[in-house]
């Protein structure tokens, strides 16, 4: 298989994985830990998506989905199963640390452990899902936080998460 057709398609598969985790988990509605909320009134203010915002500050203030995601194809990638389950309590820990009350990141990490290891019979290898979360999480983060914030936004309306504050 072509690594860059696989790259390319894994890394839909990882972003389709975290943010629909991540918006049906509520993380565009409320910021939910401390610092969250500062980061989406920040974007706000330079032209981005409130909800974007907090959906942002979310994951970069506590392992969500996006965290699961990556860590759970490294677990796999080192150790198979075993090694995205120990990713998904390592991720597991790392919310109770932070006082996240929510599990999207422990469940990003246990769907994205039997994503890897079920594309792996067709030829995907985990590092392909590594290098696809790092550009998921690249085109959420750390590109234009404007219109990937409308982005997120569009997608909890759609999902019916979009905040409610203003």
């Amino acid at each position: 298989m072509n690594e860059i057709f696989a790259i390319a398609i894994a890394t839909v598969i990882a972003w389709l994985n975290f943010v629909i985790i991540d918006t049906f988990m509520g993380l565009p509605e409320v910021p939910g830990v401390k610092g969250a909320d500062i980061v989406g009134y920040s974007i706000k203010k330079r032209g981005g998506d409130l909800a974007g915002g907090f959906f942002q500050g979310n994951i970069l203030c506590s392992p969500d989905a996006s965290a699961g995601t990556l860590l759970a194809s490294i677990g796999v990638m080192l150790l198979g199963i075993e090694g995205g389950i120990i990713a998904a309590f390592l991720v597991f820990i790392g919310n109770r640390l932070c006082a996240d009350a929510g599990y999207a990141g422990t469940i990003g990490a246990l769907s994205m452990t039997v994503i890897v290891v079920l594309f792996s019979y067709i030829g995907f290898t985990p590092e392909m899902f590594i290098v696809g979360m790092v550009i998921a999480i690249t085109t959420i983060q750390g590109i234009h936080h404007p219109s990937s914030t409308t982005l997120l936004g569009n997608i909890a309306k759609l999902m019916n998460r979009y905040t409610k504050l203003d």
